[in-house]
């Protein structure tokens, strides 16, 4: 169990956060830009762009990052940028880095005849969209673009991870899976493209797990969807999908369901937790996740 200790780049920084922002845990070392708890195993991000992985998983979380190290060190490779000239399926995912709610993953193919319209409509990367203006668009991108989306539950969810699955590899099956079903409708893509969550060695060593597969390449691109307009179409109605769960999920246990992992989402877990019990939780948030750890604390405070 000796520590391992890696020099990435900004690249794969961002993606090592992304893959787990969903055990990110709150520290006090002004030089740590990150710190993660993946069950025994701490990863620690620090200002200089070295990461040190320590506990019993260290050796099997870094290999995928040394690979990926390795790879960078024979050759660097400049930011890939998306040609929008081809026809394309771009899949992106909302939720995993929410307490509650599931996750929501849409696939779409959009051709390039299509660009005028989706632009006139508005659609742009869903981070600079408001909710109201995802939740307009949403529907008549449904309608308009062949897309094929998937809504994990949380009870679902806290079935597969971690029995089954971890926080990375259920996205994997997820995208897969939507590409999967939406390239038995369409016509075959030009190309495929994710919004990056991972990186290439941790996606591909996922997806040898998975029974559906199909025969063209997928690429994995950071900040896709503020490029690509097929994984723009996809990230605003999976935000859409994700949000109107957040509702109904919120109407049947009586409370409003906060999006993100804040302080808000430890108070609203808290009353859920002292009006129904850790069954409640099962059934509206991510369990894995510090914030059921920090209700059950603020209970036994009240």
């Amino acid at each position: 169990m000796n520590p391992i200790v890696l020099q990435l780049t900004t690249a794969q920084i961002s993606q090592l956060v992304k893959a787990y922002q969903d055990f990110s845990v709150p520290h006090k070392d002004p030089y740590k830009t990150h710190f993660f708890k993946v069950r025994s195993t701490s990863i620690s991000v620090y200002t200089t762009g070295k990461v040190l992985f320590q506990g019993q998983e260290a050796a099997v979380l870094a290999k995928d990052w040394q690979t990926a190290t390795n790879l960078s060190a024979r050759k660097s490779k400049p930011a890939t940028k998306v040609d929008q000239s081809f026809t394309t399926v771009g899949s992106d995912e909302v939720g995993n880095g929410s307490y509650f709610g599931g996750i929501a993953v849409v696939a779409s193919f959009v051709k390039p005849e299509q660009h005028q319209r989706l632009k006139a409509l508005g659609v742009g990367d869903s981070k600079t969209l408001t909710d109201q203006k995802i939740l307009q668009l949403a529907p008549i991108l449904e309608k308009e673009i062949d897309h094929q989306a998937l809504l994990l539950s949380p009870q679902k969810y806290n079935e597969v991870v971690p029995a089954r699955y971890n926080a990375v590899s259920v996205k994997v099956a997820l995208h897969n899976q939507a590409i999967f079903l939406l390239l038995k409708r369409i016509e075959r893509p030009e190309q495929i493209i994710i919004d990056a969550f991972t990186s290439d060695a941790n996606y591909h060593k996922y997806l040898k797990k998975e029974s559906n597969h199909f025969d063209q390449a997928v690429s994995l691109i950071e900040k896709a969807e503020g490029q690509c307009l097929a994984v723009a179409v996809s990230s605003i109605i999976a935000r859409s999908l994700f949000l109107n769960q957040l509702k109904e999920l919120g109407q049947k246990v009586g409370y409003q369901l906060p999006s993100g992992a804040g302080t808000t989402s430890d108070k609203v877990a808290s009353q859920i937790l002292a009006a129904y019990g850790q069954a409640g939780l099962e059934q509206t948030a991510k369990l894995h996740f510090k914030n059921t750890e920090k209700a059950a604390q603020l209970l036994r405070r009240s």
